[in-house]
């Protein structure tokens, strides 16, 4: 008997952290068609976590976990560990959600990709504002050819996270109203793929790609740490598989309680399209003279993570077919984050991205 078919899906979780405990377990635990399982992690307060969730062990294995009869597991681990253990859960045939980034190197954001297609399961990385119902219109614009092939593409992201990437994350609790702070560990430190580019380029990049289906060949770019000990500021120039010219950039100071930004602006050779969170629109202007502005309810340019956790579910459950998030917009992130990344050390020297 399939998940959906008479019986929850059956979940796992590898990672219990900040983000874990703050956005996906509560949304799991509501669902009367999901089962936890387990909860794979660290530190002391791993029972007070399954005793508040509901799940049905605790352990600090993750083998374990992943023997345990499981339909799916959630993996929330600090990002140097994504690989080894979604590489693992996909051995198994699970269905796997993997927190962003979903690596931090190309080839092993395209083996995770591979082992995908082999296992036939579904791998969905949850970027928010792919969910949203003003970028589904976006997107739905451009495939409809509305600005023709795309010929520049400006892709601008900044937010109020210099404490994440600065050893104090504490503010974050606040704006994410949890009980657990960020493990500085993992938001700054140079080890575990800390910085903005990992912790944030990964949205806007990913949100770009899924928008456009675009590819990146090649980026010249630079990173600074202003002090920080990991990156705060990224720039790149990108050429991509089409021909097409763009620019990446990324702050990570603005003030705590400002707006995100994500600026994408697309020149295609039919017409123009712009979308911005901040002041949440969507606009398309044609060069025959024809002019369309989405509509959009307020605050929905906010960041918020809802929609993915709950797509999973209705992925497997065979509920929806749309996965905004893959495994393949997730390793064209990954791949140009990390060419970025090569280049600044390389003294901003132009780096294949594959």
């Amino acid at each position: 008997m399939t998940p959906g078919a008479g019986r929850p899906v059956r979940l796992g979780a590898i990672g219990a952290g900040w983000w874990a405990t703050s956005n996906h377990f509560p949304l799991f635990a509501a669902r009367s068609d999901v089962e936890l399982v387990g909860v794979c992690g660290r530190g002391e307060g791993l029972e007070a976590v399954r005793e508040t969730f509901g799940f049905g062990f605790a352990t600090s294995s993750s083998d374990e976990l992943l023997d345990a009869g499981l339909d799916a597991v959630v993996i929330a681990t600090p990002h140097d560990l994504h690989h080894p253990i979604a590489a693992a859960a996909l051995a198994r045939g699970l269905h796997v959600l993997c927190e962003k980034p979903m690596t931090l190197h190309a080839a092993d954001a395209w083996d995770l990709a591979a082992r995908v297609q082999q296992a036939g399961t579904v791998f969905l990385v949850p970027y928010g504002w792919n969910y949203k119902p003003f970028t589904v219109a976006a997107k739905r614009m451009i495939a409809s050819g509305a600005i023709g092939e795309i010929q520049y593409a400006l892709c601008h992201m900044a937010s109020p996270t210099r404490g994440l990437f600065g050893t104090d994350p504490t503010h974050m609790l606040e704006r994410w109203s949890s009980d657990t702070a960020p493990d500085p560990t993992t938001w700054s430190s140079p080890a575990h793929g800390g910085g903005y580019a990992h912790g944030q380029l990964t949205h806007s990049s990913a949100l770009l790609f899924w928008l456009t289906g675009l590819r990146a060949r090649s980026v010249g770019g630079r990173v600074i740490t202003a002090g920080a000990p990991v990156d705060l500021f990224d720039a790149g120039v990108i050429r991509f598989d089409n021909g097409a010219l763009g620019s990446l950039s990324g702050a990570a100071t603005l003030a705590d309680g400002d707006k995100y930004q994500v600026d994408i602006r697309l020149f295609g050779t039919e017409g123009v399209l712009m979308l911005d969170v901040e002041r949440e629109r969507v606009t398309l202007s044609r060069y025959d003279g024809r002019r369309e502005q989405v509509s959009i309810a307020p605050d929905e340019g906010e960041y918020e993570c809802l929609v993915p956790p709950t797509r999973f579910i209705e992925l497997i459950t065979g509920e929806s077919d749309e996965n905004n998030s893959d495994v393949t917009i997730a390793a064209r992130s990954v791949e140009l984050v990390d060419a970025l990344l090569r280049s600044s050390a390389a003294g901003g020297a132009e780096t294949p991205v594959h």
